[in-house]
């Protein structure tokens, strides 16, 4: 008798405990299914600086209606979209300024973050306008922030996200390689100088892809999309220097958005 009354009871037990856990996971899937919402973060290359088309009310953040953000919005229609991404934006500007929409509402966000706090303006300046040597300390430079602090910086990023939206799908997009090496180009850097700028951003990607897997994020890698449209490729998808328009420089063009960034964002999202 004992022994079937400890039966029933341990029964019992498992029973609730089932329950329990089929109730949470009901729950669970019930707010991911009504997460339906998009909310676009980030940097330039988020924003669609270099695109063109861009929407007057965004001002100097310059988002763009030909940005990959934008134009994923326009194809799938999502319950909401917020375009928060900001030209210049470095990881502190996206927590102090950004993350107001999301929500328990949010389904997807995509975010590309961190190549400002590495400082690849200053990068870029220096390797266009002194000598080589002076172009691959400045990116030594920059790998050793990437090294010692810029992994912090994600993970502030990361980890507010998550607390504010926390169904949602969160997609941690790269940068690109600039330079297709021993290329058209016949004047302007070096080819060292062009190999170590995409050194670099292999570099930031491999930082920024750990960060990510390690919040259980997913991270979207356009080097593959972007091969062969790379500046000196005949067919780039990037702005070289753009003594005109400054700001442009070293962005993905219209073209780059829809055929370079795009296609990443919806085969993950």
């Amino acid at each position: 008798m004992r022994r079937s009354r400890l039966t029933a009871y341990a029964t019992s037990l498992l029973l609730a405990a089932a329950f329990a856990l089929t109730g949470a996971t009901a729950a669970q899937a019930s707010e991911q299914a009504t997460a339906t919402g998009y909310v676009a973060l980030g940097d330039s290359y988020s924003s669609g600086v270099g695109a063109g088309g861009y929407i007057g009310s965004s001002g100097a953040c310059k988002r763009s209606t030909k940005a990959y953000p934008h134009l994923w919005a326009a194809a799938n229609s999502p319950s909401s979209f917020h375009f928060t991404a900001c030209s210049g934006a470095r990881t502190g500007d996206v927590v102090a300024n950004q993350l107001g929409p999301l929500g328990s509402g949010t389904g997807l966000v995509s975010i590309t973050i961190g190549g400002n706090d590495a400082g690849f303006a200053d990068v870029m300046t220096t390797c266009v306008l002194q000598s080589e040597s002076a172009c691959v300390a400045r990116i030594n430079t920059a790998k050793a922030y990437v090294d010692s602090t810029l992994p912090g910086r994600l993970d502030s990023v990361y980890s507010a996200i998550s607390a504010k939206a926390p169904a949602a799908h969160v997609v941690v997009l790269g940068y690109p390689r600039f330079y297709k090496l021993n290329g058209s180009c016949v004047a302007g850097m070096t080819e060292g100088e062009r190999s170590a700028i995409n050194n670099a951003a292999d570099y930031l990607n491999s930082a920024i892809a750990k960060r990510a897997a390690d919040h259980g994020f997913t991270f979207g890698d356009v080097r593959p999309t972007f091969t062969g449209h790379e500046i000196c490729s005949g067919s780039s998808w990037l702005h070289s220097v753009n003594w005109l328009n400054i700001g442009e420089s070293y962005h993905p063009n219209a073209a780059g958005q829809v055929g370079g960034y795009l296609p990443v964002l919806k085969s993950v999202a």
